[in-house]
């Protein structure tokens, strides 16, 4: 899955694609989809709170850091 020669920002990227895909083929069966859905979710709480983020962007970056955590602990 990882190779050891490349460098480590290709590795994260390339296994938060491949963790986004296995999300997508499995649904609420697999294990990252309930933790990277609530990090989405208190992500557009916050950014519903704070004037300049808003919900969207906010839900996204939620999202996205919890998908950085299942992939990188």
């Amino acid at each position: 899955m990882t190779d050891p020669e490349k460098p480590i920002d290709s590795r994260i990227l390339v296994d938060a694609i491949e963790e986004a895909k296995d999300i997508g083929r499995e649904g609420m069966a697999h294990p990252s989809t309930r933790p990277v859905l609530t990090g989405a979710a208190v992500g557009a709480v916050a950014g519903w709170v704070l004037p300049v983020v808003g919900p969207i962007l906010g839900g996204v970056a939620g999202a996205g850091f919890m998908l950085y955590k299942r992939v990188r602990p």
